[in-house]
């Protein structure tokens, strides 16, 4: 068997969508664990930093449960940080914790946004707590269709992309028809060390593969979602890691792209 070869992404013009089925997208750097970040009075720098725009703090307390080599279940408590544009239902997040920083959105509105708002949180962190490295940096779309979108769903997407559920007017196919649930799962190798890990598919109401990134919804939907990430440590340092992270959001979108077709694009209000 031959050697995976990275993708190689081409320069692509981005369509803008009015009506852009995105969930929720995630950015997200991890570094080695700074125990100031449970200091309230230490991360109040970092808070007032981002405040103006995201001005309701909380904290949670989270949980979990590793088993080890003896099966013996090792409990552990961490506390994050919350610092949300809205006191309920917030569309803009940051969360930081001992040894990670994220932003989320389930607003999206352009790439572009996105990324100064995430140049700001990362040079917050940067600012206030000097972390020595970046071991992991990621960016994360999560599209979802819903309604009409998942009946026409053989004409958004790629059929080479629906596997067994289309395309729907194949002479003889009919198993995909009785489909309810089905996830495909990939990962990519990409450019400088970096992998794009890809999961799409359908999922049927009130059902979820990750509750964290992913809320269910009651209704049937079909997802595409897109991770790429590095974990090659390198310097904390917020030009070069936004410069790393534009990357991604450009590989991302000729990714998804190359999945959706035209049809998807002008059913979401994009003028080609």
């Amino acid at each position: 068997m031959n050697e995976p070869q990275p993708l190689v992404p081409t320069p692509t013009r981005e369509v803008s969508l009015p009506r852009a089925p995105l969930a929720r997208v995630i950015a997200q750097v991890r570094f080695p664990p700074i125990l100031s970040i449970r200091d309230p009075d230490k991360v109040a720098v970092f808070q007032e930093a981002l405040r103006e725009i995201y001005p309701n703090l909380s904290k949670d307390q989270v949980h979990s449960i590793e088993m080890t080599e003896d099966h013996t279940p090792n409990i552990s408590q961490s506390l994050i940080w919350r610092l949300a544009d809205q006191e309920k239902d917030a569309p803009w997040r940051v969360s930081l914790g001992e040894n990670f920083v994220a932003l989320e959105t389930s607003s999206y509105d352009s790439r572009r946004d996105f990324l100064d708002r995430l140049r700001s949180v990362i040079t917050g962190v940067e600012q206030a707590f000097k972390p020595a490295s970046a071991k992991r940096l990621g960016l994360r779309y999560i599209d979802r269709l819903t309604g009409e979108a998942v009946d026409r769903v053989d004409e958004l997407i790629d059929p080479k992309v629906l596997g067994i559920i289309g395309p729907r007017d194949k002479p003889g196919s009919t198993h995909g028809e009785s489909a309810i649930h089905l996830i495909t799962e990939a990962q990519f190798l990409a450019e400088d060390s970096a992998r794009i890990q890809g999961r799409w598919g359908m999922l049927p109401g009130n059902a979820t593969y990750d509750p964290d990134a992913l809320e269910p919804v009651a209704m049937p939907s079909w997802v595409l979602d897109l991770d790429m990430f590095t974990t090659e440590s390198r310097p904390f340092a917020s030009d070069r890691l936004l410069t790393t992270v534009t990357g991604f959001a450009e590989c991302l979108y000729w990714l998804f792209r190359q999945m959706v077709t035209d049809e998807f694009l002008r059913y979401y209000g994009g003028e080609l």
